[in-house]
């Protein structure tokens, strides 16, 4: 007769077998449902990891892999590699296919779907609150659409942050103080514009050309954002401020390519949205970290930061109406209206 040691012992080992044999099952199906290799998708971005848009692209692909658990896998291409190393040509990437996804900023977007310039009518959303409560509107409704007609799936937007200045010696508080002035921009022509309307001129060049412009007092000042001010060392050619105008806002846009997005299963679709979401919604803090931390890099290296107050803002803004009321009509004059009564729902 079995003692009631070896009773329950045997007990044990009933259920260890059970367990196990349940344990090769499930490993079984899953490895049975893992044997389809993964999808892999080309996600396109015009930065690399050291900006806020950059990161922003790394975490919408770790997202995805984790929520497909590997079934589908996509590799960061950064520098707007797949459009021709033209942050402009993405969405043309994204509807040949050359891209299955894509991140970027509406500002170098709006070459290709006119909707997107109204986040950077000139001073429209001049404050962090007043771009988040434009994202949160209406606009981003009438943004998506506008997206969605150009052929392209838009799944997300979040706030990017503003274009400010870095200037040689000037100070910069007025219209007038940019009168004359030889600025480095970068291609779109919203920013061209921009500094014709105020006196200066501005210039597309290579980030060598722009060294030794500085360096030879050729080039007096340069369109962008603090991080890439910080990035660039540009204290090491001359520059001595750093003006936070906050003249252009822009937004981050997370899209898809269409006839891959119709390929995959609801299934698929949700993995790829929920990521992207996911993804917008931390950009918000990885654009005040990156801002912060270049704010604090620019003052170690000597360059002196100023913001213009709101009464400085609302002069520049006054001098550039007539390029704001142009770009308003590229945009769409129902938009730009819908896009003001957002601003204005955000005043303190």
């Amino acid at each position: 007769m079995a003692t009631p040691r070896f009773r329950l012992l045997a007990h044990y080992a009933r259920n260890f077998a059970v367990a196990t044999f349940v344990a090769a099952v499930a490993i079984a199906h899953v490895q049975d449902a893992r044997s389809e290799p993964p999808k892999e998708l080309k996600l396109s971005v015009a930065v690399g990891p050291a900006y806020a848009l950059g990161k922003a692209a790394l975490h919408w692909a770790n997202h995805l892999g984790e929520k497909s658990g590997g079934a589908l896998l996509a590799t960061v291409f950064p520098g707007a590699s797949l459009a021709q190393r033209d942050p402009a040509r993405e969405l043309t990437a994204l509807r040949s296919g050359a891209a299955d996804l894509a991140v970027g900023s509406t500002l170098y977007w709006s070459a290709q779907v006119d909707a997107l310039g109204v986040v950077g009518l000139p001073w429209l959303a001049a404050e962090p609150r007043q771009v988040d409560a434009l994202i949160g509107s209406p606009v981003a409704d009438m943004l998506m659409a506008a997206v969605q007609r150009a052929g392209i799936v838009p799944l997300a937007l979040a706030p990017l942050g503003h274009r400010q200045l870095a200037v040689r010696e000037r100070l910069i508080r007025t219209p007038g103080d940019l009168a004359g002035m030889q600025v480095r921009i970068a291609g779109p022509p919203q920013l061209a514009e921009l500094f014709a309307t105020l006196g200066a001129r501005a210039q597309v060049m290579a980030f060598a050309d722009a060294q030794a412009a500085f360096t030879a007092g050729t080039l007096d000042a340069q369109d962008g954002t603090p991080a890439m001010f910080a990035t660039t060392r540009l204290n090491a050619v001359g520059v001595q401020r750093v003006v936070l105008w906050d003249a252009i806002a822009e937004a981050a846009l997370f899209a898809v390519n269409r006839e891959r997005w119709e390929a995959w299963t609801a299934a698929e679709q949700a993995f790829v949205r929920d990521a992207a979401r996911e993804t917008a919604a931390e950009l918000a803090d990885l654009l005040r970290q990156e801002n912060e931390a270049a704010l604090a890099a620019l003052k170690k290296g000597g360059i002196s930061v100023t913001r213009l107050t709101p009464a400085e803002r609302a002069a520049f803004a006054a001098a550039t109406r007539d390029l704001y009321t142009k770009r308003a009509a590229v945009a769409g004059e129902e938009l730009a209206r819908a896009a003001e009564a957002a601003v204005k729902s955000a005043a303190p």
